[in-house]
């Protein structure tokens, strides 16, 4: 593991952050969850817009501008030597006096987190993961927009708990008015009719890059979308669902409150749109500049490629 932390990186263990950060304190601050493929960082630029209008959602500023964060990733992957890793992209209110009052803090920290990561065990990934339906719901655009990637997933994080303690794998989230919205770190797909159907945005859930992904591969596979609101009937009768994220990736779902879902687990749709994501993610995307033995800078896709076979 190797972290960005106060302008050094450094090993997962020498990371500290103070407790007067605000990002500890208050869960002031944005992130971003991406992946590295094959040597290279998935949608990078699209993880890069989303997190400045998370920090303009919030009135942060990125310390240096964007261009100089997408550097650090880029820095801190390569430190790791990783082809594929999990990427954690902190950016918060940074140290201050205790006190709710975010102008008190003078410098934003930037943190960023290369490790790996693992949602769900291997043959529930592959195989399909049971929700139930969170008994908490989904807080609405004007309470604290779920579109903004803030610190604050206390929400997501008890609508977890309440699934584990209810032996389930993950929670179905819906929104005040009963619709879905997501599960509680990823969004959620059914095939309803031979429609490939997503809840929409407005109805509280953050708009994914896996999930835009998905569509846009969708698309160029002519499969049908659509993206609407959506009641849990929708998936008791839909033929296949999945779930999508960049820490999940692309996971089946098996049953929803103790219901299967669909005949076949994972269904074809969701097969194909896996492969296809997989695929995708393993060919394109930022090159990484790893150094090279002169003291350089190269991609290591075709290194790696080389080693894999």
């Amino acid at each position: 593991m190797k972290v960005w932390i106060d302008g050094a990186i450094v090993d997962g263990a020498e990371a500290k952050i103070s407790v007067f950060d605000h990002g500890f304190l208050y869960g002031d601050g944005i992130f971003e969850g991406m992946r590295a493929y094959n040597g290279r960082m998935f949608r990078l630029d699209d993880h890069m817009r989303r997190l400045t209008v998370s920090a303009r959602a919030i009135g942060l500023e990125l310390p240096g501008g964007v261009e100089n964060i997408r550097d650090i990733v880029l820095k801190t992957v390569a430190s790791s030597g990783a082809s594929d890793a999990y990427i954690r992209l902190l950016v918060t209110r940074g140290q201050g006096p205790l006190g709710l009052d975010p102008t008190t803090c003078a410098d934003p920290r930037v943190i960023c987190i290369v490790d790996t990561v693992e949602l769900f065990p291997a043959d529930k990934a592959a195989n399909g993961v049971d929700l139930a339906t969170a008994s908490m719901r989904r807080p609405g655009a004007d309470v604290l927009d779920p579109r903004v990637k803030s610190l604050n997933y206390l929400n997501n994080v008890m609508a977890k708990l309440e699934a584990k303690r209810r032996g389930v794998d993950d929670a179905l989230l819906l929104n005040a008015a009963g619709n879905v919205s997501e599960a509680s770190g990823a969004n959620i797909f059914a095939v309803c009719r031979g429609v490939l159907t997503t809840p929409a945005a407005t109805d509280g859930v953050l708009e994914g890059i896996t999930r835009m992904t998905v569509l846009e591969l969708a698309a160029k596979l002519g499969i049908p979308t659509c993206e609407r609101s959506m009641g849990r009937i929708d998936l008791l009768g839909a033929s296949e669902a999945f779930l999508t994220g960049s820490g999940a990736r692309i996971v089946p779902v098996r049953s929803l409150n103790g219901e299967i879902i669909g005949e076949t687990v994972p269904g074809l749709l969701t097969v194909r749109l896996r492969d296809a994501f997989f695929e995708f993610a393993r060919s394109s995307g930022t090159p990484i500049p790893y150094p090279d033995r002169a003291g350089f800078t190269q991609p290591r896709r075709r290194r790696d490629r080389k080693q894999a076979g």
